[in-house]
């Protein structure tokens, strides 16, 4: 017999997730409801809270990440009660969640924030490392200590950082697009940031805010007793600092870059063996290609017929929101992504059920100047507004859109440049309707603005260019600039005292 449905009073506030969007609604709710239990539920012995948070401009922001043990969040906030466990299933028509530990928790509202995991190129590979949190990273550099060639699959923030902090080791860097960073650049940004790969790095490293990982002491027990393939959360722009990410050469920099491909099949060294095929060396000069004698562990051939040999594969070819715990006899609408569907209120196709960060799809009417992307900044914001939407709901209020949805904006950090996206930055959905202007001061700035009819549409800063509230504020009040024409980028006229 169905258990009778609880009276919604009877349940909690749940929140699923010890990354930046569940911690974010967690306290948010927490503060909201202060005489209230909230529950934190997370696989994780640590749990991610947003600290040294400034608002730059009005959408954007900077803050830095630090991992905790969920009893910090708890003198915090002592009517959140954390429970450390993974979901095992979501019976949404009786309003409870079932955890691994054997117990349930009934809710009045249930937000989902269980992140996303890495798409691997190959599953059970032992010779491919996906990198997307804080133990395969670790586990990545233990690799690296002793590799002599590494192959790099993906484009994305990741993948770039990696390129850039990778020493003394050869790097075959593989992309299907035809420049790098494609998620975050176009070609021309893309040209300016590959000169600083090629450049000395400096030896000094500048001095890094945003995150600091503790991973060792009481968090190692804690660790063994999670399942290896557990999903910690994501890591963000400075997750390698502090990692020593130097291979067994001597060298700086070597990178190779192939383009326009993808990974057509893996083989270990004895099917290599076996199958006869021949790879190639690094290539040191363009014209000559030689075949390698070296044997590797394992062998990379791509789709555009190349084999190289190396010691280890990394990728980091983006992520697949983590639905998988929830969906069995739940019937969410999932968008293409595989996310599950949220309205403007983060509320998914469930009663009473809604989810934030990376596990969500934004399905409503988007601003014309706003995308979603994975980034830690969204998943703050989401989790923000998330919880306020969960609060308004169930004291029958009404609430607003959150302001941070009408503009993509995010500040970030590559190759030690300073790098600001705003709005339809790689001109994303406008067509062949658009035109570009850009300013570019060889290693020290790169300008670029996307225009549609005379309105700026996006715009990527990178460098120093104290251009972000200007370019935000035309941006947002869709100004006509058609008069302006090139001056707008003339670097000898004050854009900001045209538009104060």
């Amino acid at each position: 017999m169905e258990a009778a449905r609880p009276p919604p009073t009877a349940g909690k506030f749940v929140v699923v997730g010890g990354g930046i969007a569940g911690v974010t609604c967690a306290e948010q709710l927490a503060t909201h409801f202060p005489s209230e239990d909230i529950l934190l539920v997370t696989a994780s012995p640590v749990i991610k809270a947003v600290t040294n948070f400034k608002q730059i401009s009005k959408v954007l922001e900077e803050f830095d990440v630090e991992e905790q043990s969920s009893t910090m969040l708890e003198k915090r906030f002592p009517n959140i009660k954390v429970i450390e466990s993974g979901v095992k299933q979501l019976k949404s028509e009786e309003h409870c969640i079932l955890t691994e530990d054997g117990n349930q928790h009934v809710y009045k509202k249930l937000c989902l924030c269980a992140g996303a995991k890495p798409k691997l190129i190959c599953e059970g590979n032992p010779y491919v490392l996906g990198i997307r949190d804080t133990d395969s990273a670790q586990e990545f550099q233990k690799q690296l200590t002793k590799a002599k060639r590494i192959m790099i699959i993906g484009n994305g923030g990741i993948a770039l950082e990696l390129v850039y902090e990778i020493e003394g080791c050869e790097v075959i860097w593989a992309i299907k697009d035809k420049a790098i960073g494609n998620t975050f650049f176009d070609a021309g940004a893309a040209e300016f940031l590959t000169s600083k790969l090629i450049a000395e790095k400096p030896a000094a490293k500048i001095a890094q805010k945003r995150t600091r990982y503790t991973t060792e002491g009481r968090r190692k027990e804690a660790r063994s007793k999670l399942k290896a393939d557990n999903v910690g959360s994501a890591l963000g722009p400075d997750w390698h600092e502090g990692l020593n990410l130097k291979g067994t050469k001597e060298f700086s920099h070597k990178i190779h870059l192939e383009t326009m491909c993808e990974v057509k099949k893996i083989y270990l060294q004895d099917e290599f063996r076996i199958l006869k095929k021949k790879s190639f060396t690094f290539p040191r000069d363009p014209k000559s290609v030689t075949t390698d004698t070296e044997m590797w562990p394992v062998y990379v051939e791509l789709t555009n017929e190349k084999i190289y040999g190396c010691d280890f594969i990394v990728s980091a070819t983006g992520v697949t929101p983590n639905v998988e715990p929830f969906l069995h006899g739940n019937s969410f609408d999932l968008g293409e992504d595989g996310g599950l569907k949220v309205d403007d209120h983060m509320h998914t196709s469930l009663p009473d059920v809604y989810a934030a960060g990376d596990i969500c799809t934004t399905s409503w009417q988007l601003s014309p100047v706003w995308q979603q992307m994975r980034l830690w900044t969204q998943a703050r914001q989401m989790g923000w507004y998330a919880a306020k939407c969960m609060a308004a709901a169930s004291s029958g209020d009404s609430i607003d859109m959150d302001f941070s949805f009408e503009l993509f904006a995010h500040v970030t950090k590559f190759f030690n440049y300073k790098v600001v996206l705003l709005g339809k930055y790689n001109a994303q959905g406008l067509g062949s309707d658009h035109e570009l202007m850009l300013r570019c001061t060889k290693g020290q700035e790169y300008v670029k603005v996307v225009m549609q009819n005379g309105r700026m549409m996006g715009a990527v800063l990178i460098g120093e260019t104290d251009l972000e509230e200007t370019f935000e504020n035309l941006i947002l009040n869709q100004m006509n600039l058609s008069s302006y024409g090139e001056d707008l980028l003339d670097p000898n006229i004050d854009i900001e005292d045209y538009f104060d």
